[in-house]
């Protein structure tokens, strides 16, 4: 049967309930689940149901909304019946704290190590076996997947990368050492490592879109594949448009 998963808040509660009304008596996919609520709701939504193979469509009620679709009383439904699906796999992080204990996450937008104190980070960076930068002191830095990358990804300057560009984007946050250093684009396939050089002196914490660690050594972040989260949208503003749309308010700004 649809499921309506919605938020705690006034607007999502109204827009459930003129839902509940309206899919009563259609003929839906049984799989489908309406997601009511703002970016972070889906987020978390869809990793509590992370090993479900059910759809999601999701309808905004908070501010922003990039992952969701816009509430109209006239069209939802309309436009629900008519949604194209995408498929996306999130980041997988596992860290391992200086005390030795190992913690493990996904991230459907990003993974961001930050420094924890007054004391800038001092990071080490490989993808593989490859050194992508052997030492950064900074803020932090992020890997974000393409569906993120117009998130904290966007913010901190890093690249926007179309849905089905197969990359990862790896973005310094305020470099202080090297200073001209932009971070980098890797394939999808890499395994990004991060190691705090001073963990004493520098402590850092690891976080997976809103899920923290703190006093981290060292994290591994990579793209598991076997997960994948099915999203509808509508036909006139899939998240593929969004995407190009950020990258064209980029060039122009």
């Amino acid at each position: 049967m649809i499921r309506i998963i919605s938020d705690t808040n006034t607007k999502s509660q109204k827009i459930k309930s003129y839902l509940e009304k309206k899919l009563k008596n259609l003929k839906l996919n049984s799989n489908l689940s309406i997601v009511v609520g703002g970016d972070g709701f889906m987020l978390k939504t869809l990793k509590k149901y992370k090993n479900s193979s059910r759809i999601y469509y999701g309808i905004n009620s908070g501010n922003y909304g990039f992952l969701m679709n816009k509430f109209s009383a006239n069209k939802t439904i309309k436009n629900l019946s008519k949604a194209k699906m995408i498929s996306i796999s999130p980041l997988e992080m596992k860290v391992t704290t200086k005390n030795g204990i190992s913690r493990k996450f996904i991230a459907i937008n990003e993974v961001s190590v930050l420094r924890q104190s007054r004391q800038a980070a001092s990071l080490q960076v490989l993808s593989g076996k490859k050194y992508l930068i052997k030492r950064l002191i900074s803020d932090g830095i992020l890997v974000s997947t393409p569906a993120g990358s117009t998130a904290y990804n966007l913010s901190v300057h890093g690249p926007i990368l179309s849905l089905n560009s197969k990359k990862l984007s790896v973005s310094p946050i305020s470099a202080f050492r090297p200073r001209r250093w932009k971070g980098k684009i890797i394939n999808e396939n890499s395994v990004v490592k991060i190691k705090n050089l001073n963990p004493l002196k520098r402590p850092i914490s690891a976080v997976a879109d809103n899920m923290e660690i703190r006093n981290a050594k060292q994290i591994t972040v990579k793209i598991n594949k076997k997960i994948r989260f099915n999203l509808l949208y509508d036909t006139n503003r899939s998240l593929q448009k969004k995407i190009k749309i950020e990258q064209l308010r980029r060039e122009i700004n």
